[in-house]
């Protein structure tokens, strides 16, 4: 793994995207954690989000400014032309299938509105969280079919403003919670837990940084930032 910066996700975001008064979506945005912060930014924000169990955690959450989540799927937003100013793919883009992917750039190239922005948050396929997680769903090829999708919408109605790399820490408070996630985003994959819980746990432990708030787990990032022209 390159040696990269540490930064948080939420700076990397304020960095990139004017919040205050803005609206944005966030496409494919789980427990919606990231809605709330840039609700709390100034932003009017919406989730949207296909996964019945993480819309349900989303929506149990208290509020931070606002904020509104919306089911559906990123390839076919279920909203009018121009009705943002920028969307955000955070840790989604790869979960779309990829034979949607194109069409999910599309559909959030056509609701924001001229001269918005469109910033993909995307993980690479390395490092300690990648490790920890590729015997549950190793994510390799579907990120790099992400990548490709991100490069063929450069110069499609969009224009490519920035790219930049660093590195994100995962937290954890015991492995339990790690367990929760990862079955929550996908309940199929309780059974594989049940089975393989003792390797998982100790994979856990041995990659994990241990501190006075659980455990960490580096994942490079990849944003990139993507303007409508």
């Amino acid at each position: 793994m390159e040696n990269l910066e540490n930064r948080r996700n939420s700076d990397v975001l304020r960095e990139l995207l004017h919040l205050e008064g803005a609206r944005i979506l966030d496409i494919g945005c789980g427990p919606g954690a990231l809605v709330r912060l840039m609700a709390r930014g100034g932003a009017r924000a919406v989730g949207l989000e296909n996964n019945p169990a993480q819309l349900a955690k989303a929506r149990a959450a208290d509020p931070a400014g606002g904020e509104g989540y919306v089911a559906g799927v990123g390839q076919q937003l279920p909203f009018a032309s121009g009705a943002f100013d920028s969307a955000v793919f955070f840790n989604s883009l790869h979960h779309i299938p990829p034979d949607q992917m194109d069409a999910a750039l599309l559909e959030a190239t056509r609701v924001v509105a001229d001269n918005g922005s469109v910033a993909i948050f995307e993980p690479v396929a390395e490092g300690p969280f990648q490790e920890l997680a590729a015997p549950v769903d190793d994510e390799t090829v579907v990120r790099d079919l992400a990548y490709a999708a991100i490069r063929r919408a450069d110069g499609r109605d969009l224009k490519m403003r920035d790219e930049l790399r660093y590195v994100y820490a995962h937290r954890y408070t015991d492995y339990e919670a790690y367990r929760e996630e990862m079955v929550r985003i996908d309940a199929s994959r309780q059974d594989l837990f049940d089975r393989r819980d003792d390797a998982f746990r100790e994979t856990f432990h041995r990659l994990g940084r241990a501190g006075e708030k659980g455990y960490a787990f580096d994942q490079p990032m990849r944003v990139n930032l993507l303007a409508k022209t």
